[in-house]
């Protein structure tokens, strides 16, 4: 039983000094809260900077809107749209549905681009004037 004793012990006696030496002292409150907002300030900053990626890369696709534009659409049901497609200077009526696209009309001629509703004078006001009215009383 000694001898048991002494090589359990002398197992034990390693793995205890490793135990005290890789144990560290908690940090404290301010350490933490550093290393928190740390961390916060990095992911804030990973999602601004896609955000900046993603809108500097909007334009690099090169030809793109130059023969296919889609000129209007509407919605006929929950999941499905009538759209107007320019090709070539030619104009389809399709139907989109849930895992289908139909032709449902070629244009002989093609419909006149529509004019704009605002007059010359009146253009259309951005957020920061009609949140200036809104402060000054004047909703519209």
């Amino acid at each position: 039983m000694k001898t048991f004793l002494a090589s359990a012990a002398l197992f034990a006696a390693p793995l205890a000094a490793h135990a005290a030496e890789t144990v560290t002292a908690p940090p404290d409150g301010a350490t933490a809260l550093l290393r928190v907002l740390g961390s916060l300030a990095i992911v804030v900053a990973s999602i601004f900077a896609a955000g900046w990626l993603a809108r500097r890369l909007q334009g690099v696709s090169g030809a793109r809107g130059k023969r296919l534009r889609c000129l209007e659409t509407i919605a006929v049901g929950t999941k499905e749209r009538v759209a107007l497609i320019e090709i070539g200077g030619q104009q389809l009526v399709v139907g989109i549905a849930p895992g289908s696209v139909r032709t449902l009309h070629v244009l002989e001629t093609p419909l006149p681009e529509p004019k704009p509703v605002v007059a010359a004078g009146d253009a259309p006001r951005g957020f920061a004037q009609l949140l200036a009215g809104l402060r000054q009383g004047r909703a519209s």
